[in-house]
């Protein structure tokens, strides 16, 4: 499957469970080889509430770290969001499953079923766009797009300076030398449009001119993928094409590449620590809004079991 097409997320179900699989096999063969680590396996399992107790708090901290530093976009209340939730939602359950109520315990499972499905296809999300980024590109580059991000001030800030010198550096280790394409349109609150504010910076550090087509249109991502296509296209550059972002946005990046369908590998470059929990979250939301239909179907048979344990409860009381 990986090697069919790298930029579908269902590898990454596969990467998951394969090494789920792995883990419980090692734990098996070394249980009967030595029956003292059965207790190891033991403790880490009791130890799981206290790991959700951790990664409740430390979403938090990021949380209120990311509402200090970045402000109080919703996009940037994700992590804050999450941590709080992890908190709250065990509570709620518990007092509902307390009521007494059928309707009120079916609600408390349902709850249950569906931060189990979040949680656990997040966890796949995350293990593939982690591994994805770290892949080498498939392709050698006929061009190489640079996704654009808010500018600040006419300037390029820090989160897309990153990608900029990602994409010097990946012009330069490619001959012969591939087309490089700055690409994101103006906001209402911008100077200019972020693509001329990126190609001023990678003229200022020494990008030739005539490998540099500007643009300046797309307002999001997939626009920024479909617009630097047709120009790459309309300068005869009709090879494969290299999208360059941050590290947390490869994965969502790829699957539209995919969904578009030209020949294209996606690069990240790296991320402040801090921002990395949030920017994960908001790719996260994106990749399910995308793909909304499918993960209703899949959710589904959690609210037609919840719906049959109620009326199960109700027919015996």
């Amino acid at each position: 499957m990986y090697r069919r097409d790298r930029r579908r997320l269902r590898n990454g179900f596969v990467m998951v469970f394969a090494v789920l699989c792995l883990l419980l096999g090692a734990a098996d063969v070394l249980s009967r080889w030595f029956p003292w680590t059965s207790s190891v396996w033991l403790a880490l399992i009791l130890l799981t509430p206290l790991a959700v107790v951790v990664l409740g708090g430390y979403l938090v901290a990021n949380g209120i770290t990311m509402w200090r530093l970045e402000g109080r976009s919703l996009g940037n209340l994700l992590s804050l969001a999450a941590g709080v939730a992890v908190f709250v939602l065990p509570v709620v359950a518990v007092l509902l499953v307390g009521t007494g109520e059928p309707t009120a315990t079916g609600i408390a499972v349902l709850l249950f079923f569906l931060s189990s499905y979040a949680g656990g296809v997040f966890v796949v999300f995350l293990a593939y766009a982690v591994a994805y980024a770290r892949m080498h590109p498939a392709y050698s580059p006929d061009a190489i797009v640079v996704l654009g991000s808010k500018i600040i001030n006419g300037k390029v800030p820090p989160l897309l300076r990153a990608r900029l010198d990602r994409a010097l550096d990946l012009y330069e280790a490619t001959e012969p030398r591939p087309l490089v394409i700055p690409s994101g349109g103006q906001g209402p609150d911008e100077e200019q449009s972020e693509g001329a504010a990126m190609a001023e910076y990678l003229l200022d550090r020494g990008l030739p001119s005539a490998d540099l087509v500007v643009e300046n249109r797309a307002v999001n991502t997939e626009q920024n993928l479909r617009f630097s296509r047709d120009l790459q296209l309309e300068a005869g550059r009709t090879g494969a094409l290299i999208a360059v972002t941050n590290d947390y946005h490869v994965l969502r990046s790829a699957m539209l590449t995919r969904k578009l369908g030209f020949p294209a590998d996606v690069v990240g470059a790296t991320t402040a620590r801090y921002y990395r929990p949030s920017a994960f979250l908001r790719e996260f939301v994106a990749v399910l809004m995308e793909h909304k239909w499918l993960n209703v179907l899949a959710c589904l048979p959690f609210l037609a079991l919840s719906v049959l344990l109620v009326v199960y409860a109700y027919a015996n009381r």
